[in-house]
């Protein structure tokens, strides 16, 4: 049977609700305007459109899966972040709004350089170097993670925002020795897995069921990546480049620690948007 958007919309919208689905309303809306291709900002005329049955079919299918507890991004294919489109997977974690400071402090420094060399590692779908590339048109990006099934994500990241020509991909582990000919960079962007043994037995089964455990799980204390990032990697960067890492809460200070240990000492904290101090920007020794 045929049912408006709106109907469909608040039927949907009523489920969600009973099942504790925090945000509700807006997966709700996603849902529909997805499954319809409509533009989702617009829902004025939704009262009197009208879903023929396949469509209702693939709402149906998608909001069995939310409510099964799948997250919304994997079931729509794609996800917003920082004002951009991403396609997504179970290969790849979801990005987060959270990661968007560090994004924003990483282009002011990429815009200062000329025709700048930026290290994305641990890269994921991509959403970070991606995000440079697109707002710093002289950039140029390798992005490097050890799963191949995330590469492939995020070289179609690469494709959808059209920067495929300044931004390859290396199957590398940030937990080895880097690539002798992936060559200097000048900035380094890097979102490591730094949850630790005890937060992986706490964490949200939308996250623990579906999320790669891979880039996940930073070791007991969370802290492998930093470590093996500080004694190796730091090697490719120009002298005085700056590195830009997240890390989990309450983690800052001992990222900061570690590479302060290796002898690099302008480094500062910064916020997250919640006002954690999540982002740690390590400046390499000249």
């Amino acid at each position: 049977m045929t049912m408006t958007m709106n109907d469909l919309y608040i039927e949907l919208r009523r489920r969600f609700r009973a099942a504790d689905i925090s945000m509700g309303d807006l997966e709700a809306r996603e849902i529909i305007a997805y499954a319809a291709q409509v533009d989702k900002r617009q829902t004025a005329d939704w009262g009197y459109r009208y879903l023929d049955d396949s469509a209702v079919q693939r709402v149906e299918g998608m909001a069995e899966r939310r409510l099964a507890g799948e997250p919304l991004a994997y079931i729509l294919g794609e996800w917003d972040f920082f004002g951009r489109t991403f396609t997504v997977n179970r290969n790849v974690l979801i990005p987060r709004p959270d990661t968007e400071p560090l994004c924003q402090l990483a282009i002011e420094d990429a815009k200062t350089l000329e025709s700048p060399k930026l290290l994305d590692l641990c890269c994921g779908s991509g959403c970070i170097g991606l995000t440079l590339a697109a707002e710093v048109p002289d950039a140029r990006v390798a992005a490097v993670d050890l799963s191949e099934e995330a590469l492939v994500v995020a070289r179609e990241n690469a494709r959808r925002l059209g920067v495929s020509a300044r931004y390859f991909t290396v199957r590398g582990d940030a937990l080895g020795l880097p690539d002798a000919h992936l060559g200097t960079f000048d900035l380094m962007l890097c979102n490591p897995p730094y949850v630790t043994a005890e937060e992986m037995e706490q964490l949200d089964k939308s996250v623990a069921a579906y999320e790669p455990r891979m880039a996940l799980f930073g070791g007991t204390d969370g802290l492998d990546f930093y470590r093996n990032i500080a004694r190796h990697w730091v090697k490719l960067m120009h002298p005085g480049g700056r590195m830009y890492f997240e890390c989990g809460f309450q983690q800052a200070s001992e990222v900061a620690s570690i590479f302060e240990a290796r002898g690099m000492r302008d480094i500062f904290l910064a916020e997250d948007l919640s006002g954690v101090q999540r982002i740690v920007v390590v400046k390499a020794k000249p």
